[in-house]
């Protein structure tokens, strides 16, 4: 129960004063409610009526949220976060932030980190992350208790090794490090074109600091090598310790006792054409006692059997959270005997699998499910090429009984299919490129892919199972990790409200949007000129997914509970839902251990930020391969649109390639741009010139370096020119101002 506030000679009786509530609600983030509140400050009888109303006016105003009938103010952070560790204070106390913010909400806070008498491990030091604890003190100062450390700054600087006449430089990865000289006796074993790990040993007053070679990491000459950058960079495990190798390597097919055999039942696996897990396998039958409805029955791979928790499996998975997907190679969470062998679904091999049958009326509405645990036999690997001829009709050479299935779940897919868009979930049509490499590892081409009916079906099946286990695991009040999606937060909606009005289109007021506002939106622009511009905005204007303990719903797919279960090879969220499905139902070894509720905040946030990890490092990846490929091409022109503005300039992407590139402010034009953050434009003093989000452009290529993955270019094209009366109002011309930068000229 939160603790009663002091009173002050400004709280009148029966109602605070506003500062001293939002004060109450600061110190108890997320803990008090409305009656809470009411009790705290004595407030009984018709007194409550205004507390309402003052609740209200204060949401209204964005100084506070509501959450599962509980009250916090937007920028409040939750009871655990990953932090990393910036600097010291005045008197050597470490000092962090946390690693995901909102810039809407303003600066990140700075949160004292207090270091245990008995920390466990080498303390934390600046520039580490941590997973910590957080608390509010009655003066409103943050402070952090650390339980572990999970990532620690790398002790020296990665680059790579380039021979010049007067000896050897290291070009550091990181634009912001300069290039540091190695003397012949450092190089150790490393070559001309390596990329390396080294220790800065001098510090020069002029000219290059030396360092020294501690680790030689892999050639350079070869495109394949170019992961390993991203890799190293983001300190991301990719090499299995011994322990964990030995018992991969020591685990035994699973025996049939106490799981139903249900290899007779055609279950199919349909995935990318290249991929080498299968974690899970879908069928569909008539419902024989619903008339329309449909029996859909997704099972996925039984990792939880082979992975028990506090082995050194187990310690592992988490530590890396999930896989890593880079376009030559894939760091996966669990070893190949596990994740490729033993609990791939392989086509007619018989495998341990945990299922769940779900109804559906003939309105798609689900109405009813239960989980089992299975022995299943893949009847067959089908891709979604192979799947999506099959339901356009095609004889894909699979015989008859394949066949069937596969009809069957088309008709299946058309009945969910009417429940999805009765739900409506937020509609965003942003195509996604893949690179396809060549036999060197370099890149081929980039594509499009299409996106297919088979790609909606197994998306809509596997949701379905996911909704399935949160809410059987909720019902049996278990403990789990939900995946949230919380609400735009109001500072970015109203960014949104006025970038619309800019385009003569509204957004309804209040804070109770739903993703088929969104969705009417973009169904009115489908056809207009601003359609694009419009998917990036909303996109931009959508909160983080996460992982939590505390379920606050899914707003993206307009679901109150969700969680991850289809995905246990490749996601830690999905082997925990597992576990707590195993231990709720009775399904026999492998569920959760007792006393496991008191860690999942602590997992949550660690599997959060392995997350976040994992798409930065995937994003590094394909930046680098593209900048490589591109960079034969300086002083060439090309097509792109503007996918992004700031204050120090634009952002394109490419047409041909999906590649982003930078135009700096200093370099647009022949006028005084100014930023101008609801319109997500920049405009120009004198000209009025607008160059906004989404607009289409033609710009020159100028720079490519391949190690940092950075494109730089010359815009080409010309801005829409506004009318005075649309222009920013004139203010005094000084560099900086309003992120407005000197003209360039434009050629």
């Amino acid at each position: 129960m939160p603790k009663k506030p002091k009173r002050t000679d400004k709280t009148r009786p029966g109602l605070p004063a506003r500062e001293q509530l939002l004060a109450f609600i600061r110190e108890h983030p997320g803990e008090a409610g409305k009656r809470e509140v009411a009790r705290a400050f004595g407030i009984t009888g018709s007194d409550r009526i205004p507390l309402k109303a003052m609740l209200k006016e204060l949401a209204a105003d964005g100084a506070l949220e509501r959450r599962r009938g509980k009250l916090k103010r937007p920028e409040d952070l939750p009871s655990v976060a990953v932090l990393a560790i910036t600097g010291r204070d005045d008197d050597g106390e470490l000092l962090a932030e946390p690693v995901e913010w909102d810039e809407a909400a303003g600066a990140p806070p700075k949160i004292t980190v207090t270091l245990e008498k008995k920390q466990a491990g080498p303390a934390p030091g600046v520039g580490d992350r941590i997973l910590a604890r957080l608390r509010t003190d009655d003066e409103g100062a943050l402070s952090a208790r650390v339980i572990r450390v999970i990532e620690r700054k790398p002790e020296g600087v990665i680059g790579v090794i380039r021979m010049a006449p007067d000896g050897a430089r290291m070009e550091p990865v990181d634009r912001k490090q300069k290039a540091l000289r190695i003397e012949a006796a450092d190089m150790g074993s490393a070559r001309d074109g390596d990329l390396v790990g080294v220790v800065v040993t001098r510090v020069g007053r002029f000219g290059f600091d030396r360092a020294k070679v501690v680790e030689v990491i892999g050639s350079m000459k070869s495109e394949k090598a170019v992961s390993l950058i991203a890799i190293h960079a983001h300190d991301i495990p990719h090499v299995f310790p011994p322990d964990v190798l030995a018992e991969a390597k020591a685990a035994k097919p699973v025996p049939m006792r106490e799981r139903e055999d249900w290899r007779d039942v055609p279950l199919l696996t349909i995935d990318p054409v290249d991929a080498k897990d299968h974690d899970d396998a879908v069928f569909a039958e008539p419902d024989s006692e619903h008339e329309g409805g449909f029996i859909v029955t997704v099972a996925i791979a039984d990792v939880a059997w082979y992975v028990r928790p506090a082995s050194p499996l187990d310690r592992e998975a988490l530590k890396r959270g999930n896989s890593v997907y880079f376009p030559d190679r894939v760091v996966p969470m669990l070893p190949e005997r596990i994740s490729n062998d033993l609990c791939s679904l392989r086509e007619e091999e018989d495998r341990p699998s945990l299922a769940v049958r779900m109804t559906f009326s003939a309105e798609g509405r689900k109405t009813g499910h239960r989980f089992h645990r299975i022995m299943m036999r893949s009847a067959a690997k089908l891709s979604y090429q192979e799947a999506q001829r099959a339901f356009d009709g095609a004889d894909i050479g699979r015989g008859a009984r394949i066949a069937g299935a596969l009809a069957t779940l088309w008709q299946a897919y058309a009945v969910l299919k009417r429940g999805r868009d009765a739900r409506e979930p937020l509609e965003l049509d942003l195509p996604e490129r893949k690179i396809v490499l060549n036999k060197d590892g370099g890149i081929d081409r980039v594509i499009v892919p299409e996106r297919l009916e088979a790609h909606r079906l197994i998306e809509e099946f596997m949701i379905q199972a996911n909704v399935a286990a949160a809410e059987t695991l909720e019902a049996r009040k278990s403990p789990l990790v939900y995946r949230i999606h919380d609400t735009p937060s109001l500072a970015k909606l109203e960014g949104l409200r006025e970038f619309l009005a800019s385009i003569d289109v509204s957004l309804p007021k209040g804070g109770n949007l739903r993703p088929s506002h969104f969705n009417r939106i973009l169904a009115r622009l489908e056809e207009s000129e601003h359609s694009q511009l419009v998917h990036e905005v909303v996109l931009r204007t959508q909160a983080q997914a996460e992982y939590n303990p505390e379920n606050i719903g899914h707003f993206g797919l307009n679901l109150r509970r969700y969680a991850h279960f289809t995905s246990p090879i490749r996601r830690y969220a999905d082997l925990i839902v597992h576990r707590a499905l195993i231990r709720a139902l009775n399904l026999g070894e492998g569920g959760l251990p007792d006393h496991y509720e008191s860690q999942l905040p602590a997992i949550a946030a660690e599997i959060s930020a392995t997350e976040r990890r994992a798409m930065a490092a995937e994003r590094d990846t394909v930046d680098r391969l593209v900048a490589h490929w591109l960079a034969d091409r300086v002083g060439s022109t090309f097509r792109g649109r503007i996918s992004g503005v700031t204050r120090a300039g634009l952002f394109v992407k490419l047409d041909e390639t999906g590649a982003d590139g930078f135009v700096p402010m200093s370099t647009i034009g022949n006028d005084y741009y100014v930023y101008d953050e609801s319109r997500h434009a920049v405009i120009g003093r004198r000209t009025g010139e607008m160059h906004r989000l989404g607009d289409q452009v033609e710009v020159k290529l100028v720079e490519a370096t391949p190690l940092a993955g950075g494109l730089r270019f010359e815009l080409l094209s010309e801005g829409r020119i506004l009318k005075r009366s649309e222009r920013p109002k004139d203010e005094p011309r000084r560099r900086g101002r309003d992120g407005a930068r000197p003209a360039g000229r434009r050629r």
